[in-house]
């Protein structure tokens, strides 16, 4: 998300974002959830150090935190000149499921009207069917919202499919800003 905009770490704050998002929407915000990879630290020292900081004061500031370890698979890539070269791929595994089985699963007990998801994967679209099944069945209200970046610099201006779009500029963005740097002193 931090790309599509300039930057080169996530800057963002969580509760910020889900703050001003149900505000421009006249929404209650009614709790946030985080959901990440986190790199073991013999393989990314600092992206470890950073994510255990940062995952730590959002836990102190309130927001549910799911967080997994990074999972890597070597995979060959083939260099210009031919050879070929073993390199190690982060993959996050059971980060995008646990996302949508906790929103499925909220919005069957009734813990949620709208789930504002910030990401672009369209495998969570799936979500937005579930929980549309689930308010026919139960004859609710419930709304599953994608937010993402929105620009001339964004990988993809599309949010997930079967979902409501909240798209986010570059103003709306700043505003949302993290202040704090939790990347270690060098």
């Amino acid at each position: 998300m931090p790309d599509a905009f300039g930057h080169h770490h996530p800057n963002y704050d969580p509760a910020k974002l889900s703050e001003t998002v149900c505000a421009a929407n006249r929404w209650i915000d009614a709790g946030v959830r985080f959901y990440t990879g986190v790199p073991d630290a013999d393989s990314s020292p600092m992206w470890h150090a950073y994510w255990t900081r940062r995952l730590t004061v959002m836990r102190r500031a309130g927001i549910v935190v799911t967080s997994r370890r990074l999972r890597y698979r070597i995979e060959q890539i083939r260099l210009p000149d031919g050879a070929t070269h073993d390199v190690p791929v982060q993959r996050e595994k059971g980060i995008d499921l646990r996302l949508g089985l906790d929103v499925v699963r909220m919005a069957r007990i009734g813990d949620l009207d709208v789930a504002v998801i910030f990401s672009q994967d369209q495998d969570l679209a799936e979500v937005a069917r579930e929980v549309r099944d689930i308010s026919r069945i139960r004859d609710l209200w419930l709304k599953v919202v994608s937010a993402f970046p929105y620009g001339p610099n964004a990988s993809t201006n599309r949010g997930l499919d079967r979902t409501d779009w909240f798209r986010m500029d570059r103003e709306f963005y700043s505003f949302c800003l993290d202040p704090r740097d939790y990347r270690p002193r060098r």
